[in-house]
């Protein structure tokens, strides 16, 4: 366990599992060799045998009215900065992208990538802060 990592009532973590700093666990089973890295939130959760949970990872247990688990299969990759809403299922050998918000299962050996494609706005800047170009900016 990380400096300032938070083990919570239910949880059982398994041998060889690693958490990184500031991570939070509640109520999950983490299998063995899994390794959570620093600033994620694993709740109400089941974590497969040697698993990667990406730094700043968020498994979204609530909706609103009942809390719900997720599933993370063994060998499942997930990237940094996703956020897993319950109830889902990462399948065994899959992976997510990056920074994706997952809302639907995700099948054995798949990939899931759910972001928007990025968008690039010349001269932004220079519009927002009401400048125009060759002016002096004192």
């Amino acid at each position: 366990m990380g400096p300032f990592s938070r083990l919570r009532p239910g949880s059982v973590l398994d041998d060889g599992v690693r958490v990184g700093t500031h991570a939070e666990i509640k109520n999950s089973h983490i299998g063995a060799g899994t390794a959570i890295a620093h600033f994620s939130a694993v709740l109400d959760s089941d974590v497969g045998v040697g698993a990667n949970i990406g730094a700043g990872t968020v498994t979204a247990n609530f909706d609103g009215l009942d809390k719900h688990r997720t599933e993370i299969g063994d060998r499942a990759q997930v990237g940094s900065d996703t956020i897993l809403v319950a109830p889902v299922r990462v399948g065994d050998d899959a992976y997510t992208a990056a920074g994706s918000v997952i809302t639907a299962d995700v099948p054995a050996g798949s990939l899931a990538v759910e972001r928007a494609e990025q968008k690039i706005v010349p001269g932004w800047t220079e519009r927002r802060r009401g400048r125009r170009k060759g002016e002096d900016s004192t």
